[in-house]
């Protein structure tokens, strides 16, 4: 086996928006081949033309709305001449309403089990962390496979499929089952799996200047950190940290280009420490607000990360909503989206086209629409939403499971995105 840091997973995606080429991420892992020498920083090529297409999705949605200014403002870019957009950043690959997660055609750490085929493999799925239990009377079907129960070639051998698992089933069959009924399976059929070497040449292969938000999964109770591999080699988290950012820099990434996140803080605070320039632009990713106790704590928190260096903050849009009213009909910025803006923190968001069908969130109690499910009916109100997020709010990017919805709300609106390599303020002559 080799430790963690080498086989642990981070979720990558590629900010970019809806070329005519599929909508690429990876579920990128630490490559135990990859050199550990240092090259010179690359210059990026030049701007690069696309041909967009956005598919149904939008114009859907646009027809879905009822009659405003911001319909008709949306109707008249229907024909306007669209670009890529650093405001759409792609969760997971950006197409995961068709594609598998973090796959060439659209893991985190332990999610093999719902994300690949892992468990039709009977030698692999022994060694999961878990292996496949069958529903019972009392007790759903169950398992937990992680990337550190298997080698870096094992891995590769792998299928990406669409996350989802039949919690009735009886069998490893049956249980690959359990996609949500508003994603399609028609592209499942073996989505190739990435490390983060590959995922970083995949990208850096497009024409043009496309940016990288690799995400430093944050490991389960299940793989506690310090790690220790079956060789007796400990792996900490410090070195986890380190190792993604050093495979950017081995190869020739510049800063600018790289948007690093995680849910931990002391990640964070180790970027801006070791690595000025990549710290700088770093994301960390806050979940600590799910309940109400929390989000009055965690808005508390606000001004405290801003004053350890932290620079963007990326909450659950819904974080970032209230209602307006009494009747609970209007949608205003939250308190925590004023705090962030107040303290001087800019906002990217995640993630919008995860929810389904927005007549359904609120019998759901959905995770990301329950702060304002009163007000939300039908699936026009995407776009107001959107629209509350961006020109209200003005949150920097956004993160989103179908990227043709954001990129076309942002060339309507000429959204860029946030600027890399202007977050930095140290020594220009510093390298990293």
């Amino acid at each position: 086996m080799f430790p963690l840091g080498v086989v642990g997973a981070i979720c990558a995606s590629v900010a970019f928006a809806a070329p005519t080429a599929p909508l690429l991420s990876s579920a990128a892992l630490l490559d135990p081949g990859a050199s550990t020498g240092h090259t010179q920083i690359q210059e990026p090529d030049g701007p690069t033309q696309y041909q967009i297409s956005f598919g149904p999705r939008p114009y859907y949605i646009i027809n879905n709305m009822t009659d405003s200014a911001l319909k008709t403002k949306l109707q008249q870019c229907e024909n306007s001449a669209y670009s890529i957009t650093d405001w759409s950043i792609g969760h997971r690959g950006g197409g995961t309403l068709q594609f598998p997660e973090e796959t060439v055609e659209s893991t985190e750490l332990c999610d093999l089990h719902t994300t690949t085929n892992i468990l039709l493999n009977p030698g692999l799925a022994q060694k999961c962390t878990q292996p496949f239990r069958p529903a019972n009377g009392t007790t759903p079907a169950s398992a937990l496979c992680c990337t550190s129960d298997i080698t870096l070639a094992e891995y590769k051998t792998l299928c990406g499929k669409q996350d989802g698992f039949n919690a009735s089933a009886k069998t490893p069959q049956d249980f690959q089952y359990g996609t949500p009924v508003w994603r399609t399976e028609l592209y499942d059929t073996c989505g190739t799996l990435m490390t983060l070497d590959s995922y970083i040449d995949l990208v850096d292969s497009f024409p043009g200047y496309r940016n990288f938000t690799p995400e430093l999964k944050t490991p389960p109770a299940a793989v506690p950190m310090p790690f220790t591999s079956a060789n007796g080699t400990v792996y900490t988290q410090q070195q986890y940290a380190r190792d993604m950012i050093n495979t950017f820099i081995t190869k020739g990434i510049d800063p600018a280009r790289v948007w690093p996140q995680s849910f931990n803080p002391p990640d964070i605070y180790q970027w801006i420490a070791e690595y000025p320039k990549f710290g700088a632009q770093a994301i960390f990713l806050d979940e600590d607000g799910d309940d109400s106790a929390g989000f009055t704590a965690d808005v508390s928190h606000l001004a405290s990360l801003k004053a350890r260096g932290v620079n963007i903050i990326a909450p659950p849009f819904g974080y970032l909503l209230a209602y307006g009213d009494a009747e609970n009909k209007t949608v205003i910025p939250s308190s925590y989206a004023n705090e962030s803006k107040r303290v001087g923190l800019d906002i990217i968001a995640w993630t919008f086209e995860r929810s389904g069908p927005l007549a359904k969130v609120r019998a759901a109690d959905e995770y990301y629409y329950q702060r304002i499910n009163q007000a939300i009916y039908y699936d026009g109100q995407e776009y107001e939403v959107l629209n509350i997020l961006a020109n209200v709010i003005g949150i920097k990017a956004i993160f989103s499971d179908w990227s043709a919805t954001v990129t076309y709300f942002a060339n309507c609106f000429g959204l860029t995105g946030p600027v890399g390599g202007s977050y930095y303020k140290g020594n220009i002559s510093m390298q990293y």
